[in-house]
């Protein structure tokens, strides 16, 4: 996963989820707070640029106090096909299962995506 920084950048993706609102509401508000100075330590994640199938904001890890809090690990997610999710929850470091945390998105299929890779793993998921 590549963390963009760059406000070029950023202001693209902002424009490319605003054309795909409101699936993309979660993530867009995020991106458009880390764009305009990231007051709260927020990083944004795809996994390519600039053709990404998907994007996911998080607080950034240094900031995590508590493992077992996930309302402070909340992630928020976007993404184009149903395999680039379940590939990042899967296989990733970018989703770390060594703390709770709960994905936040308003696409169909997202709870059955989360659902088969915990079950994959032996997970819980409340």
């Amino acid at each position: 996963m590549l963390i963009l920084r760059c406000p070029a950048q950023l202001q693209l993706l902002e424009e490319t989820l605003r054309k795909s609102l409101p699936t993309t509401l979660p993530v867009l508000g995020t991106v458009m707070t880390v764009a305009r100075g990231n007051p709260a330590s927020h990083e944004v994640l795809v996994d390519s640029w600039p053709h990404f199938g998907i994007v996911l904001t998080r607080l950034r890890p240094e900031e995590h106090r508590d493992p077992r809090d996930y309302y402070t690990n909340q992630l928020a997610v976007f993404y184009r096909d149903k395999g680039a999710l379940q590939a990042l929850l899967g296989g990733t470091e970018a989703v770390t299962r060594a703390r709770a945390f709960q994905v936040l998105g308003l696409q169909d299929g997202l709870d059955e995506a989360v659902q088969e890779v915990a079950s994959a793993r032996g997970l819980k998921v409340e």
